[in-house]
């Protein structure tokens, strides 16, 4: 009950909403005509006609800005504006506005909505004046008879008058706010950004996003990889050369101290080996240095089973996309030797079709299962990360195929 009050309160004559909405509908009769004015000027005159078709961007520009600007100004709703690259007084922004979807919606909106919005506003100022009139008047001429005499009326005929006058009041307002709403909902769609446009805009501002994401990600790796060489792997190294020293030149130590030290010098080597495959798998110093064809080599001769590696790449392509390359096969291989109960495996590395393509077959079991564990779930992320793909093709029998796509800009 409370809010049907307060609705029809919004349309009270009185109600601040009444008169904002009217003075919006009120200021947009001058700007609607703008357009339709210079067409209908240019219609007689082919030539003017020649020199309008080039100069409609920029009328409709400065139009937009004005409808724009009242809309901010008098409901507080603001259109945000459509970007089109080059300034529209350069030929190349002529063009591209003349091809820009935006510009003939801009110049639909004010041939079209604009005027006939204009119309309504019209019609919603006639009610106010006509009505105030009649209902304010002529009732005066009616309440005290005599003071105001108009030709050809009697006492009796101002009491429709004035109902008609109240009336006409009355359905000012709602009329108003009903124009409002159709040219907001109007101008929102073909005054500001396509939602096609728009969408496209966001997916660009997310793919450039998750780009620097990626970047700053493999910069972080690189980052530690540097501090773990060049800080506890030395300081690892540095402690395995001194206790083998200690256990070369302490020779009459007793045979508990002695067995103490060689335990010790073996824990460091064996956390120096630990350290050293965790540096290569945040970011390998070779692979940063000679590139995927020798980071690969080294994966391949390391693996505890015949790998037959082969890459042909022109020129070294984008570092992200090489160490996403490098992953791949690193952990593909470590997956074949885990599970696969393979004899060999090929690796292959090429450029098709402007795209890095990865492959890694081998001859064991087949019957992967992606669900079934993180390794291969992992991978498809990290491929997904820079826009690739990654297709597995595993049944049961053998053999397993991985076949990785990336963006390569070489």
């Amino acid at each position: 009950m409370r809010s049907a009050l307060g609705r029809a309160a919004g349309y009270a004559p009185w109600s601040a909403r009444a008169w904002r909405e009217t003075a919006f509908t009120a200021a947009g009769v001058g700007p609607a005509a703008a357009l339709p004015f210079v067409m209908l000027c240019a219609v007689p005159y082919p030539q003017f006609a020649i020199v309008l078709v080039p100069l409609l961007p920029a009328l409709a520009s400065v139009l937009t800005a004005v409808q724009r600007s009242r809309f901010h100004a008098l409901l507080d709703l603001h259109i945000p504006p459509t970007r089109h690259g080059e300034s529209w007084y350069t030929p190349a922004g002529i063009g591209r506005r003349l091809r820009s979807e935006a510009t003939w919606r801009q110049v639909c909106y004010h041939a079209v909505v604009a005027p006939t919005a204009a119309v309504g506003a019209v019609a919603v100022v006639c009610c106010w004046t006509f009505g105030a009139l009649c209902a304010g008047v002529l009732s005066w001429a009616w309440a005290v008879p005599g003071t105001l005499r108009l030709p050809g009326w009697v006492s009796g005929d101002h009491v429709p008058l004035t109902v008609l006058g109240v009336l006409l009041v009355l359905a000012a307002p709602p009329l108003a706010h009903l124009l409002t709403r159709a040219e907001t909902a109007f101008a929102a769609a073909l005054l500001g950004p396509s939602r096609t446009r728009e969408l496209a805009r966001r997916v660009e501002d997310l793919a450039v996003s998750r780009a620097e994401v990626v970047d700053a990600a493999d910069a972080e790796r690189r980052r530690i990889e540097r501090d773990l060489h060049d800080g506890a792997q030395q300081r690892l190294v540095s402690l395995a050369m001194n206790l083998g020293l200690a256990r070369a030149t302490l020779k009459d130590l007793p045979p508990e101290a002695r067995s103490v030290i060689d335990e010790a010098h073996r824990e460091a080597k064996e956390a120096i080996e630990e350290l050293n495959g965790l540096v290569r798998g945040l970011h390998p110093a070779v692979l940063e240095d000679r590139g995927l064809d020798a980071a690969l080599s080294g994966v391949a001769a390391r693996a505890p089973l015949p790998v037959r590696l082969s890459v042909d790449l022109p020129r070294r392509p984008a570092a992200t996309v090489e160490a996403v390359a490098y992953f791949v096969v690193s952990e593909a291989l470590a997956n074949v030797a885990k599970h696969a109960r393979a004899s060999r495996v090929e690796v292959a590395v090429r450029v098709r079709a402007g795209r890095l393509l990865v492959t890694v077959e081998d001859d064991g079991a087949g019957g992967a299962d992606p669900s079934r564990g993180t390794g291969l779930s992992g991978l498809a992320g990290r491929v997904r990360s820079v826009d690739g793909t990654l297709h597995l093709d595993s049944p049961v029998g053998g053999p397993t195929v991985i076949t990785v796509e990336l963006p390569c800009a070489l």
